[in-house]
């Protein structure tokens, strides 16, 4: 093989291209959400906000990598689904690769947010919250404010990945806010808040050397742990006030289908597969499993309403 073809496999590896499923099905969710409501599919607004949304997910993913650097050179211990994409460590590519592209990738973003703005969906709401999560996603790891490193990052991505991106496409569809992208987005955000903990179990060597402060560092991996397996229960005892707020009973259902695998993570986590290096991956893996299983269950219950609205 070619450099110039290892160049473009490590280029590609880390881009991450397979975390991208999930920012097709938060978008999803967030559009069959105001199919559900009422809205007529915009196809514009589809196209452009996935744009958007996937221009944002990759900038992140190249800018993590290059600002985690020193992390993960120090990481030990990295698994298929932490410690980074591995390129720049392995000096694959040199790191500038990483920051050019996150930026060009910005300014895609934040183009299609203009012409989401201007053409699409008219308004300064609509700029201000693409524009919220351009930076919240850039902020996560660049300075200043590297919010993985405040113990804010957990935080803030399970309210950017899951949250804001169905309000997003909810919003596009629509022209307006309502409860219902929120309801079916809170029991996602828990997920994806107990997803990064059990991607940074393996990392907390690492992250602790290079003062990457995320919470699994801050609290420590046993205290993490059992803040893992409350943010789980959680979600599912969610499920009731949640339809009882507004949520259609068969997405709350659809979601609660997933109840299970949670239990099955609870019992890996209470029997110390978080202190264990062999188990890190799969831990990771089906957390990630569990959030995506979640999120894509609740949208096929929404177009399982649609099509039931739409049926003579």
């Amino acid at each position: 093989m070619t450099p110039a073809f290892h160049r473009l496999r490590a280029f590609i590896r880390l881009g991450r291209f397979h975390f991208l499923a999930g920012g097709f099905v938060f978008h999803g969710l967030g559009v069959a959400a105001a199919l559900y409501d009422g809205a007529a599919l915009d196809a514009g607004a589809l196209l452009w906000g996935q744009m958007a949304v996937t221009a944002t997910q990759l900038m992140t993913h190249y800018a993590n990598d290059y600002f985690d650097l020193a992390a993960d050179r120090a990481n030990p211990t990295p698994t298929r689904w932490s410690g980074g994409s591995r390129v720049l460590p392995e000096g694959s590519l040199a790191p500038d690769t990483a920051l050019i592209t996150a930026l060009t990738l910005a300014l895609a973003a934040m183009l299609a947010a203009l012409t989401l703005t201007l053409a699409v969906r008219p308004g300064l709401l609509t700029l201000a919250l693409l524009l919220l999560s351009i930076l919240l996603a850039w902020s996560y790891s660049a300075p200043p404010l590297r919010l993985h490193s405040r113990g804010l990052g957990e935080l803030t991505a399970a309210l950017l990945v899951p949250g804001l991106t169905p309000l997003v496409g909810y919003y596009l569809q629509t022209g307006s806010l309502s409860l219902l992208p929120i309801l079916a987005a809170a029991p996602l955000c828990l997920l994806q808040f107990a997803m990064l903990l059990a991607i940074e179990f393996p990392d907390a060597a690492g992250d602790a050397a290079a003062s990457k402060r995320t919470l699994v560092v801050r609290l420590g991996a046993r205290r993490a742990a059992y803040l893992f397996m409350a943010i789980l229960l959680a979600t599912y005892a969610l499920l009731p006030l949640l339809v009882l707020a507004g949520l259609p009973l068969p997405v709350a259902v659809a979601a609660a289908l997933s109840l299970p695998l949670a239990v099955w993570q609870c019992w890996r986590v209470q029997r110390g597969d978080w202190a264990n290096p062999a188990r890190w991956n799969g831990l990771a893996l089906w957390s990630i499993v569990l959030l995506i299983g979640a999120a894509a269950a609740e949208l096929a219950a929404f177009l399982g309403l649609i099509g039931e609205v739409f049926t003579p």
